[in-house]
Order: C-alpha cells, then structure tokens, then sequence
C-alpha cells in the first residue's frame, strides 16, 4: 500500500480484480481490466505491474485506478490511468500517478515510465507533465507519448 497526503494506492488480489472486471458495464473497460487479470496470473512474481492499482481516498471513497502494463526487459513500463468523474478535477490523479512512478522507481530493474494520452485529452496531458514527463514527439497507438526517466 501507498500513502500519500489523501490518497491510498494498492494493488488488487485476484479476488478484487475478479470482482472489479465483473462489475464493469463498459465492454472495453471489462476487456482492459480482464487483460490486466491475465497479465497478473501469467507473471505472479511481477503482480504489482500488471495488476489495477486502486484509488481511494484516506476514508476507503474509491475515486478511480491506475495500471502498468508490465515491466520490460529494459527496465520500461508503461502506465495508465482514470479518475471516475465525479471526482475528477481534484489533483487525484497527479497525487496518484506521481506516487506510483516514485514507487515504480525504488523498485529493481525500473528505469522509464512511459505514458500515452489521446491528443485532446488535454487534463491527462497535465496530469503527465506536472508528474514529471516529457513528450517525446512521437506518437503511440493511443495518442502521443510521454516519458519519464528514473533519475541517476
């Protein structure tokens, strides 16, 4: 678990994760989170980069999730994240997303996070760049690319 000034941060079990997917209406979401599910039971020893990460506020309020999608052998990881929307507009998700990559970085073999956001998703563009990452100028499959690297 991490703690932060409001937020607490942990990865699921399998028994939450279960849940958390069965709950989902939004079929890509369901897909997503069930692909994060296999991630998690095809590498048990690297449970913590591939499982959702959950979002709470200090009082157990679920306020959204976060996500790597595994760690390379190169010491990259990508991350990913959402803040449900009645809760957004607070700061959670740069208290969230800087949290875990500081987390992601005391952990062995993490040199890079990287992150993509689509082009008009200007609020996650901010979340990304006062957490710490750069735009590379490239481009990935969900928008362009950002990327922070674990200092020396």
């Amino acid at each position: 678990m991490i703690e932060t000034k409001r937020l607490k941060l942990y990865a699921a079990s399998r028994e939450q994760m279960e849940a958390f997917i069965a709950a989902q209406s939004v079929d890509v979401l369901k897909a997503a989170y069930t692909e994060m599910l296999n991630g998690c039971l095809a590498h048990p020893e690297q449970w913590e980069w591939y499982a959702i990460w959950m979002i709470e506020l200090k009082d157990g309020t679920h306020v959204g999730e976060l996500c790597f999608k595994g760690l390379s052998e190169d010491g990259t990881a990508e991350i990913g994240y959402g803040i449900a929307e009645d809760h957004q507009g607070c700061g959670y998700a740069t208290e969230a997303v800087s949290a875990l990559v500081d987390w992601a970085f005391k952990q062995p073999h993490a040199t890079c996070v990287t992150a993509e956001t689509e082009e008009s998703n200007i609020a996650s563009q901010r979340v990304l760049q006062k957490s710490g990452f750069i735009p590379t100028g490239e481009t990935g499959e969900e928008g362009p690319l950002y990327v922070r690297k674990k200092d020396k």
